[in-house]
Protein backbone atom coordinates (compact mmCIF):
# COMPACT_ATOMS: atom_id res chain seq x y z
CA UNK A 1 0.00 0.00 0.00
CA UNK A 2 1.27 3.45 -0.88
CA UNK A 3 2.07 6.00 1.77
CA UNK A 4 0.41 9.40 1.86
CA UNK A 5 3.59 10.98 0.43
CA UNK A 6 3.66 8.50 -2.46
CA UNK A 7 0.00 9.21 -3.26
CA UNK A 8 0.67 12.97 -3.08
CA UNK A 9 3.66 12.62 -5.43
CA UNK A 10 1.55 10.51 -7.81
CA UNK A 11 -1.22 13.12 -7.80
CA UNK A 12 1.25 15.96 -8.45
CA UNK A 13 2.80 14.01 -11.34
CA UNK A 14 -0.65 13.37 -12.81
CA UNK A 15 -1.72 17.01 -12.42
CA UNK A 16 1.42 18.21 -14.18
CA UNK A 17 1.01 15.62 -16.95
CA UNK A 18 -2.66 16.58 -17.39
CA UNK A 19 -1.71 20.27 -17.74
CA UNK A 20 1.22 19.75 -20.11
CA UNK A 21 0.12 16.87 -22.32
CA UNK A 22 -2.17 17.68 -25.26
CA UNK A 23 -3.13 14.05 -26.01
CA UNK A 24 -4.42 11.73 -23.29
CA UNK A 25 -6.21 8.43 -23.85
CA UNK A 26 -8.08 6.57 -21.10
CA UNK A 27 -8.13 2.79 -21.40
CA UNK A 28 -9.39 -0.26 -19.61
CA UNK A 29 -6.67 -2.93 -19.64
CA UNK A 30 -8.23 -5.32 -17.14
CA UNK A 31 -7.25 -8.92 -17.85
CA UNK A 32 -4.08 -8.02 -19.74
CA UNK A 33 -1.17 -10.29 -18.86
CA UNK A 34 2.09 -8.83 -17.58
CA UNK A 35 3.84 -9.80 -20.83
CA UNK A 36 1.16 -8.06 -22.92
CA UNK A 37 1.32 -5.02 -20.61
CA UNK A 38 5.06 -4.73 -21.24
CA UNK A 39 4.51 -5.19 -24.98
CA UNK A 40 2.01 -2.30 -24.91
CA UNK A 41 4.49 -0.14 -22.99
CA UNK A 42 7.23 -0.87 -25.55
CA UNK A 43 4.94 0.00 -28.46
CA UNK A 44 3.92 3.24 -26.82
CA UNK A 45 7.55 4.05 -26.11
CA UNK A 46 8.23 3.72 -29.85
CA UNK A 47 5.34 6.13 -30.48
CA UNK A 48 6.98 8.58 -28.05
CA UNK A 49 4.20 8.15 -25.49
CA UNK A 50 3.95 7.27 -21.79
CA UNK A 51 1.65 4.72 -20.18
CA UNK A 52 0.50 4.43 -16.60
CA UNK A 53 -2.20 2.66 -14.63
CA UNK A 54 -3.83 5.18 -12.30
CA UNK A 55 -6.00 5.20 -9.24
CA UNK A 56 -9.31 6.79 -10.22
CA UNK A 57 -9.64 8.92 -7.09
CA UNK A 58 -6.15 10.38 -7.52
CA UNK A 59 -6.75 10.94 -11.23
CA UNK A 60 -10.04 12.78 -10.59
CA UNK A 61 -8.33 14.98 -7.98
CA UNK A 62 -5.36 15.67 -10.28
CA UNK A 63 -7.70 16.50 -13.17
CA UNK A 64 -9.32 19.40 -11.33
CA UNK A 65 -8.56 22.66 -13.08
CA UNK A 66 -7.03 20.95 -16.12
CA UNK A 67 -8.52 20.14 -19.54
CA UNK A 68 -8.72 16.48 -18.44
CA UNK A 69 -11.41 17.41 -15.93
CA UNK A 70 -13.92 16.91 -18.77
CA UNK A 71 -12.97 13.20 -18.76
CA UNK A 72 -13.56 12.75 -15.01
CA UNK A 73 -16.68 10.67 -15.55
CA UNK A 74 -14.53 8.03 -17.30
CA UNK A 75 -12.31 7.47 -14.25
CA UNK A 76 -14.23 4.37 -13.18
CA UNK A 77 -13.17 0.75 -13.02
CA UNK A 78 -9.70 -0.23 -14.18
CA UNK A 79 -8.13 2.88 -15.73
CA UNK A 80 -4.85 3.31 -17.54
CA UNK A 81 -3.73 6.45 -19.31
CA UNK A 82 -1.56 6.90 -22.38
CA UNK A 83 -0.04 10.35 -22.80
CA UNK A 84 1.73 11.92 -25.76
CA UNK A 85 3.18 15.38 -26.24
CA UNK A 86 3.93 14.61 -29.89
CA UNK A 87 1.79 13.34 -32.72
CA UNK A 88 -1.65 12.21 -31.49
CA UNK A 89 -2.15 10.02 -34.57
CA UNK A 90 0.95 7.94 -33.78
CA UNK A 91 -0.39 7.30 -30.26
CA UNK A 92 -3.85 6.38 -31.57
CA UNK A 93 -2.34 4.04 -34.19
CA UNK A 94 -0.21 2.22 -31.62
CA UNK A 95 -3.16 1.84 -29.25
CA UNK A 96 -5.64 0.82 -31.96
CA UNK A 97 -3.29 -1.83 -33.38
CA UNK A 98 -2.67 -3.23 -29.92
CA UNK A 99 -6.40 -3.19 -29.08
CA UNK A 100 -7.17 -5.13 -32.29
CA UNK A 101 -4.72 -7.82 -31.22
CA UNK A 102 -5.80 -7.84 -27.55
CA UNK A 103 -9.52 -7.80 -26.82
CA UNK A 104 -8.86 -6.95 -23.15
CA UNK A 105 -7.88 -3.39 -24.13
CA UNK A 106 -10.93 -1.15 -24.37
CA UNK A 107 -10.97 2.59 -25.02
CA UNK A 108 -12.86 4.79 -22.58
CA UNK A 109 -12.29 8.29 -23.98
CA UNK A 110 -9.53 10.65 -25.06
CA UNK A 111 -8.56 14.28 -25.02
CA UNK A 112 -6.86 15.35 -28.25
CA UNK A 113 -5.57 18.92 -28.45
CA UNK A 114 -8.29 20.04 -26.03
CA UNK A 115 -11.14 18.15 -27.74
CA UNK A 116 -12.92 15.28 -25.99
CA UNK A 117 -13.05 12.18 -28.19
CA UNK A 118 -15.41 9.34 -27.27
CA UNK A 119 -14.27 5.71 -27.46
CA UNK A 120 -15.82 4.79 -30.86
CA UNK A 121 -14.06 7.72 -32.57
CA UNK A 122 -10.55 6.83 -31.39
CA UNK A 123 -9.85 4.16 -34.08
CA UNK A 124 -10.96 6.68 -36.73
CA UNK A 125 -8.24 9.09 -35.62
CA UNK A 126 -5.69 6.31 -36.12
CA UNK A 127 -6.54 6.24 -39.84
CA UNK A 128 -5.64 9.92 -40.33
CA UNK A 129 -2.26 10.85 -41.76
CA UNK A 130 0.36 11.67 -39.14
CA UNK A 131 1.55 15.21 -38.52
CA UNK A 132 4.74 14.53 -40.51
CA UNK A 133 2.73 13.15 -43.45
CA UNK A 134 0.43 16.18 -43.40
CA UNK A 135 3.39 18.55 -43.33
CA UNK A 136 4.97 16.83 -46.33
CA UNK A 137 1.66 17.00 -48.23
CA UNK A 138 1.34 20.70 -47.44
CA UNK A 139 4.93 21.34 -48.53
CA UNK A 140 4.26 19.50 -51.78
CA UNK A 141 1.15 21.61 -52.40
CA UNK A 142 2.99 24.83 -51.58
CA UNK A 143 5.90 23.95 -53.86
CA UNK A 144 3.76 22.70 -56.77
CA UNK A 145 3.02 26.14 -58.33
CA UNK A 146 6.69 27.12 -58.05
CA UNK A 147 7.76 23.88 -59.70
CA UNK A 148 5.25 24.41 -62.50
CA UNK A 149 6.49 27.98 -63.05
CA UNK A 150 10.14 26.85 -63.10
CA UNK A 151 9.27 24.09 -65.54
CA UNK A 152 7.51 26.59 -67.83
CA UNK A 153 10.43 29.04 -67.67
CA UNK A 154 13.06 26.39 -68.33
CA UNK A 155 10.85 24.92 -71.06
CA UNK A 156 10.96 28.21 -73.00
CA UNK A 157 14.74 28.39 -72.73
CA UNK A 158 15.08 24.71 -73.67
CA UNK A 159 12.84 25.19 -76.72
CA UNK A 160 14.87 28.26 -77.77
CA UNK A 161 18.10 26.23 -77.57
CA UNK A 162 16.52 23.42 -79.64
CA UNK A 163 15.30 25.88 -82.32
CA UNK A 164 18.71 27.61 -82.47
CA UNK A 165 20.37 24.19 -82.81
CA UNK A 166 18.05 23.28 -85.69
CA UNK A 167 18.79 26.63 -87.42
CA UNK A 168 22.55 26.00 -86.99
CA UNK A 169 22.21 22.48 -88.43
CA UNK A 170 20.15 23.78 -91.35
CA UNK A 171 22.75 26.50 -92.13
CA UNK A 172 25.55 23.94 -91.95
CA UNK A 173 23.70 21.71 -94.41
CA UNK A 174 23.14 24.64 -96.79
CA UNK A 175 26.80 25.67 -96.51
CA UNK A 176 27.92 22.07 -97.08
CA UNK A 177 25.75 21.60 -100.16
Amino acid sequence: MKTRQQRQAEMEWLAQAFRETPTIVLLNTQGLTVAKDWELRRRLEKANARFRVVKNTLARLAARGTPVERLSEHFRGMTAIALSKDDPVALMRALTEFARENAQVQFKAALVEGTVVEAPQIPAIATLPSRAELMSQIMFLVQAPTRALMSAITGVARNLVVVLGQIRDQKQQEAGS
